[in-house]
């Protein structure tokens, strides 16, 4: 009977954990759901349907906040260093994706000004960028409520691919803005667009090493190459 205080404590927390991880699943969701939505406006040139986007980006906002409050709930109950580490990954992690939210509405954002220039057909680069971007986020949200830190390794290291296809869609941008001056409007947008959706791949790649760093501690991460060669293309 004496230990029935006790294993209550220990159900309330192992209860509190899972519906932290459950928490922050839902918001990666909601993030990844946002990134599909923003792409899809911009094919369908859609502003109201960008509006909307933009708006659902206060409800990740919010979840950031709730998981922030459940995690400092989690913290005053003493735990040890393994959940520590659960705690603080929570934090990072739940940071990372209200980034990807915001980038999401930044993409719907640009959107609504793209659509007053003539459609590009270039537009579809920026589609298959998103769509790797939204893998690698499917993944690397498995990775972590599964604690599986060699699949975050893969996540971390396919970033490269991102930022292959970012560099050669940079490229590929700028040079239909210097042969055609009309483009160089559109063409700015999109750019920008790009840029969050290769943000995405990084906040997609500090994810992974929060999975890592859930499994592993501080033992160090092997290296990894990267793949945006945008500051040095000439």
């Amino acid at each position: 009977m004496g230990n029935q205080p006790h294993d209550h404590i220990v159900r309330s927390y192992d209860e509190e954990r899972a519906r932290l991880t459950d928490e922050i699943l839902r918001m990666g969701g909601m993030a990844a759901a946002q990134l599909e939505a923003a792409i899809d406006v911009v094919e369908r040139r859609d502003d109201n349907a960008a509006r909307r986007v933009i708006d659902n980006d206060e409800a990740i906002d919010a979840l950031e906040k709730e998981i922030s409050e459940d995690v400092m709930k989690l913290a005053l109950r003493g735990p040890l260093a393994r959940d520590l580490r659960e705690i603080l990954a929570a934090l990072r992690v739940s940071s990372d994706i209200e980034r990807i939210g915001d980038y999401a509405a930044n993409v719907a954002k640009r959107s609504i000004a793209l659509n007053q220039s003539p459609q590009l057909p270039i537009t579809r680069g920026l589609k298959g960028l998103a769509r790797i971007a939204g893998q690698q986020m499917h993944e690397v949200l498995e990775a972590y409520r599964v604690g599986d830190a060699e699949a975050a390794q893969r996540i971390r290291e396919n970033d490269a691919e991102l930022d292959r296809m970012y560099t050669g869609l940079f490229r590929e941008l700028l040079t239909y803005m210097m042969e055609d001056a009309r483009a160089i409007t559109p063409c700015t947008h999109l750019l920008f667009m790009a840029k969050n959706i290769e943000r995405i791949g990084d906040h997609v790649t500090n994810i992974a090493e929060n999975v890592w760093f859930l499994v592993h501690g501080e033992d160090e991460l092997p290296p990894r190459e990267k793949g945006d060669e945008t500051n040095t293309a000439g």
